[in-house]
């Protein structure tokens, strides 16, 4: 796949041999490279779709009808998943990874989340390298304002949330966030209309501090993350940052958010 000037080529998205006319004439292992790359069409087919029913009919409709198509196309692949590959279903779940000892699913829940957000840092600097940081940052920001409210509706549904459940709801929503499982945060300053959120351990910064490399300016996007995904909890909620980079900090968090009704 070719960027601009940069050609990007990852192993498992390419399949290389002679007589390759169709998917029969592949070898074990390009069959296997061509799943994966089967994996990764249906993950985009999945997101497309939402785009453009979210383009045609709106947000809030499109979480609704995603709410639907994702409960039956899951139930869909697991199932024949399981079928093929030979692993039981525990109600809704696989049964292997249920079986597995809790302090290896929680390896496997941070290992995940470090995966999203290093995904994030790729795709980054993929524009980044192709077109430049304004455009890098331009793209970033866009795409915050459609994954937070996705974050926040799914975080919504795994908890059971309702419609309007206020600041309580919030606070508790932020706890279970992807960046819940990669970076330090915590609550302070709460008073019966409002609490401030601080992040205290970020991992892109500090990876960034121990390169004597300067913060990252997230702001621009973080407005568009913080404010909404709390709207999404409840609407009624306002958010005002209090700091983040390029703003200057102190020593114990990166950036702070006040939330309020």
């Amino acid at each position: 796949m070719t960027i601009g000037k940069w050609q990007i080529i990852t192993k498992h998205s390419r399949i290389s041999g002679k007589n390759m006319e169709n998917l029969k004439s592949l070898s074990k292992e390009q069959k296997v490279r061509t799943i994966i790359d089967f994996w990764h069409r249906t993950m985009m087919h999945h997101a497309i779709w939402f785009a453009e029913v979210q383009h045609q009919l709106g947000r809030e409709k499109a979480f609704e009808i995603m709410k639907n198509a994702w409960e039956k196309s899951y139930d869909i692949q697991m199932k024949r998943l399981s079928k093929v590959l030979g692993f039981e279903m525990q109600e809704d779940l696989p049964k292997p990874l249920l079986d597995l000892p809790e302090p290896k699913i929680d390896e496997l829940m941070n290992a995940t989340a470090v995966s999203w957000l290093a995904n994030d840092g790729v795709w980054f600097q993929s524009v980044e390298f192709a077109y430049g940081m304004h455009d890098a940052k331009r793209c970033n920001d866009t795409a915050w304002g459609y994954f937070s409210p996705f974050e926040a509706m799914s975080i919504k549904k795994l908890l059971s949330l309702p419609e309007n459940s206020g600041l309580d709801g919030l606070k508790k929503a932020l706890q279970f966030r992807l960046y819940a499982c990669v970076n330090e945060q915590s609550i302070v300053e709460e008073t019966e209309n409002s609490f401030v959120f601080q992040m205290n351990d970020c991992r892109v910064q500090s990876a960034r501090k121990r390169k004597n490399l300067d913060d990252y300016p997230c702001k621009s996007g973080g407005l568009v993350e913080y404010r909404t995904f709390a709207e999404t909890i409840d609407s009624r909620i306002k958010t005002e940052c209090i700091c983040c980079p390029p703003d200057k900090h102190p020593d114990n968090y990166y950036c702070a958010w006040k939330f309020y009704l």
